[in-house]
């Protein structure tokens, strides 16, 4: 389930993969989340600077990232909750594919939006259950 994290981790991240490799679960999605916002941003730019290109290899890689957050969720474990979270995900890569046909900024603003409530909430997770879950 986390392999998936640390191959779009590699996709985006300049630090070195011994870090990746040593990150908790939840300091894996911490950076995931990160990273999908940071590319998102950057393919906004891309648009309004009128870089097709760039444009195109950023809303990648972010789709490709919202792809492995969607890839680590735990459908067993987190019900109802998991499933929510896939639909946003998957939400996510509609308004970012919309985004890159129409060069549409707007969708891109909307899935930053989405992904700030995500990130703002996953880092609410209180640190004793940050330390189970790297234990267990």
């Amino acid at each position: 389930m986390y392999g998936q994290a640390k191959i779009a981790l590699n996709e985006y991240q300049s630090a070195s993969n011994s870090s990746i490799n040593f990150a908790s679960p939840h300091e894996l999605i911490t950076r995931l989340l990160k990273g999908a916002l940071d590319r998102s941003a950057q393919a906004k730019g891309a648009i309004l600077q009128k870089n097709i290109q760039a444009k195109g290899e950023l809303i990648s890689k972010s789709i490709s990232i919202i792809g492995a957050l969607s890839g680590c969720l735990d459908h067993e474990k987190g019900g109802e909750l998991s499933q929510n979270l896939d639909n946003l995900y998957e939400y996510m890569i509609l308004l970012l594919s919309q985004a890159n046909t129409n060069n549409d900024p707007k969708k891109i603003d909307e899935t930053i939006r989405l992904l700030l409530e995500i990130k703002g909430a996953w880092d609410q997770v209180p640190e004793k259950l940050r330390e189970a879950q790297a234990i267990g």
